[in-house]
C-alpha cells in the first residue's frame, strides 16, 4: 500500500492495518491517529518511538494472537499470512532442531507464562534455537525487556513490508 494511500483510509482502516504489525491496541490508534505521515521515515520512526514505551499488558495483549514459533500459524487473516512468511525458515529445520525448539516453547511458557517471541524472519532455525535456549535463563524482567523488543522489531518489518515508498516523493 503506498503511504498517501495509508494516509487516507478511515481511521478505523488504518488502525486494522496497524494492528497486524502488532496487535497494540492503543498503539495501533496512536500510530493511525497521528497521521498523515510526510514520508515512510516518519511513519517508522513514529510508529518506533510509540512501540519503546510497551511494556507487560502491550506484550500480553499482542501475544494472545501470536503463534508459537515452530507452529504453522492457523487462520487466513494479514496477521497469519505474515506469521507465515516470517518463519519460513523453520519449514526447513531439522526433526531435532524442531522437537528442541517445541519442547524450548514448553519450557519457556511455564516459565514465563507466555509463548516465546522472536523477530525469526532472517535467522535460521539453529539460531532461534540457540535463542530460544539463551533466554531460558533470563530473569522474568530481563525477558519482559527482550520480548518487547522483539515485537517492536517485528512491528518495525510488518511496517516496512506493507507500506510502499509514496512515488511522488520516493520516499
Amino acid at each position: 500500500m503506498e503511504l498517501t494511500h495509508f494516509n487516507d483510509l478511515p481511521e478505523a482502516e488504518a488502525i486494522e492495518v496497524v494492528s497486524v504489525w502488532a496487535r497494540v491496541p492503543a498503539w495501533a490508534e496512536a500510530v493511525a491517529g497521528t497521521r498523515p505521515f510526510a514520508s515512510v521515515d516518519e511513519l517508522e520512526a513514529t510508529a518506533d518511538r510509540l512501540a519503546r514505551s510497551w511494556g507487560r499488558p502491550e506484550l500480553d495483549a499482542a501475544l494472545a494472537h501470536h503463534p508459537r514459533i515452530g507452529e504453522r500459524p492457523s487462520g487466513e487473516g494479514a496477521e497469519a499470512n505474515a506469521s507465515r512468511h516470517e518463519q519460513s525458515a523453520m519449514s526447513d529445520a531439522a526433526a531435532s532442531v524442531t522437537e528442541q525448539i517445541a519442547a524450548g516453547n514448553a519450557e519457556y511458557e511455564a516459565r514465563f507464562g507466555r509463548v516465546f517471541l522472536i523477530r525469526a524472519a532472517g535467522r535460521t532455525p539453529d539460531e532461534i534455537l540457540a535463542e530460544l535456549q539463551r533466554r531460558l535463563e533470563n530473569t522474568a524482567d530481563a525477558e519482559v525487556d527482550e520480548a518487547l523488543d522483539q515485537l517492536r522489531q517485528i512491528a518495525m518489518l510488518r511496517l516496512h513490508a506493507a507500506i510502499d515508498p509514496d512515488p511522488s516523493t520516493g520516499e
